[in-house]
């Protein structure tokens, strides 16, 4: 696999939430940048864990990395997710490509204060180079995919533009 792919951990996001959401990202359209939802995200990763600074990998920012290459990634949500897990997957698969020899990743819920342990092991990492190759032919798709069932849909920032013309 290309390491100089151009897929982070934003795409992988994406991509499960929705097909269509990625597709529409990568062409430029980033109704995200109003969301409240996202606002409020980024308050929560920007005011918890502050000691601790990003590791900016290009195309995708890890939150932080500890001793022993243990990812770190926060969640305003309150609702741990596989997305999130494969956000993480693919930010291990990322270090891994530079040499770094990557034990584990942990996801920080700090709304519950939870946390869930991502493991890191050949399977993992076989899912995380799936997820990649997913991404990349929903990116290079031709036309959008389909929408997916509006009950999926309610707090996407994206919802305006696959259902505003109903």
């Amino acid at each position: 696999m290309n390491t100089d792919d151009g897929i982070g951990g934003v795409h992988i996001k994406y991509l499960l939430h929705c097909p269509r959401q990625l597709w529409l990202y990568m062409r430029g359209y980033r109704p995200e940048q109003r969301s409240d939802i996202v606002a409020y995200g980024q308050a929560v990763d920007e005011s918890t864990y502050t000691r601790h600074r990003d590791i900016d990998l290009g195309q995708a920012k890890i939150d932080w990395v500890t001793t022993g290459a243990i990812v770190h990634e926060t969640k305003s949500s309150r609702v741990p997710s596989e997305q999130h897990e494969a956000q993480v997957r693919h930010y291990c698969l990322l270090l891994e490509r530079r040499g770094v020899t990557v034990r584990h990743g942990v996801i920080h819920y700090p709304l519950i204060r939870r946390t869930v342990t991502v493991t890191w092991d050949d399977h993992a990492r076989a899912l995380a180079e799936e997820t990649e190759r997913q991404a990349l032919t929903v990116i290079n798709m031709p036309e959008s995919p389909a929408r997916r069932e509006r009950s999926h849909c309610r707090s996407c920032s994206y919802n305006d533009y696959c259902w505003g013309e109903l």
